[in-house]
């Protein structure tokens, strides 16, 4: 297949530090040109991908001139190409020009839908040629009622990541993530105090949140309590794989949490708050604990040694590795390439299409029956 990627404009792929999206991409474009599938990438300059690239004019997904410029960029090399589909982790306007065109476009969601705009974009896109995935099923359920919609779940490196079989007793509980309200690091320092567990805290503080540090966070930093700053890959496989759990005491919504995955792929258990995609992510009693509240967490932290740590990384290599993910997005181009095929022929036969689109959510292979089941 010949596929044109894209991703928003302002991290290149793949990050050098924060950015889980580009990291995403990446290791979708690394598979599938390992798959020896022809792959053009439109991104920030700055990205090192096995493919060719095309840089975006614009700097900034949220600046009008600059969504103007990548929307041109867009549709320009989409016209100088013979491209089999138009697979779109950036912004959806970029598409705005080729959505009446026939080319196949999947618009992949790694967070709250906007579903004004999957609105606006089915009514021009061509033939149905518009599809949506989201990574996670709490996305994709927001979609469907609105447009066809599959999830496809997001991966983590696991080549990169070290499996630790067993614990130390005094092994640290560890929050790795953004330090601010939403990602619950105060929360986080509430099980640790509670359970008597050292806790690393790692993780950058944006500019906004520097208040919240200040107030909920830096007063119980301790020889208990610790905060480290950003971390690298290297340490942060270390920092996760040397834990007795990762805890994603979110308060909000999370769409994914890759590192959940990245932990897991560690053999490390998550304790999280069950909101968002937490349940989907982590399952109760094999590779972590979902929880309502901070007295249940506590209570999970006591229940880690009855977590076999091999079964936790088996078990999220499955459904979250690097080669299931693309596997599962390779699975969706060919069904959506063969209801293009399909729809061709019928045209072609005079066969009237019954126009009911193909709406499911999970697994993808319902793609097929959906269409055999139109074609009937």
């Amino acid at each position: 297949m010949n596929i044109l990627v894209t991703c928003d404009p302002e991290i290149p792929v793949p990050p050098l530090a924060y950015g889980g999206i580009e990291r995403i991409v990446d290791l979708l474009v690394r598979g599938l040109v390992e798959r020896g599938h022809s792959v053009t990438l439109c991104a920030n300059a700055a990205s090192t991908v096995p493919c060719q690239l095309v840089p975006w004019k614009g700097k900034k997904s949220q600046h009008l001139p600059d969504v103007v410029r990548n929307t041109v960029t867009l549709t320009a090399t989409v016209r100088k190409n013979r491209f089999d589909l138009v697979h779109s982790f950036s912004r959806l306007a970029y598409m705005s020009f080729i959505l009446p065109t026939g080319i196949p476009k999947i618009m992949s969601y790694q967070r709250e839908p906007s579903l004004a705009q999957i609105k606006k974009a089915r009514l021009l896109a061509k033939n149905d040629s518009l599809i949506f995935t989201g990574c996670s099923d709490y996305i994709t359920d927001q979609i469907v009622p609105f447009a066809p919609a599959f999830t496809v779940y997001n991966a983590a490196p696991f080549d990169k990541y070290s499996l630790q079989k067993v614990m130390a007793a005094d092994a640290p509980l560890v929050f790795l993530g953004r330090v601010e309200e939403i990602k619950g690091t105060y929360e986080a320092i509430q099980v640790a105090q509670k359970t008597g567990r050292g806790l690393i805290i790692a993780g950058n503080i944006p500019v906004y949140a520097q208040a919240y540090f200040d107030t909920k966070v830096r007063p119980f930093l301790d020889q208990q309590i610790r905060y480290i700053g950003p971390v690298d890959d290297m340490q942060k496989n270390n920092l996760l794989r040397s834990a007795a759990a990762l805890l994603m005491p979110i308060q909000w919504n999370e769409p994914f949490g890759i590192v959940m995955a990245e932990a897991m792929a560690c053999g490390t258990p998550v304790i999280g708050m069950s909101k968002g995609a937490v349940p989907e992510v982590v399952e109760e009693g094999m590779t972590g604990f979902c929880c309502t509240g901070i007295d249940e967490m506590v209570a999970s932290v006591g229940k880690l040694d009855n977590i076999n740590r091999l079964k936790v990384r088996s078990r999220a290599a499955e459904k979250f590795s690097a080669q299931a993910m693309v596997e599962n997005y390779v699975q969706l181009y060919n069904g959506v390439l063969k209801i293009k095929r399909k729809r061709k022929e019928y045209a072609q036969n005079a066969i009237p299409n019954s126009g009911k689109p193909i709406v499911a959510s999970t697994p993808i292979a319902e793609l097929d029956e959906k269409q055999n089941a139109e074609k009937k």
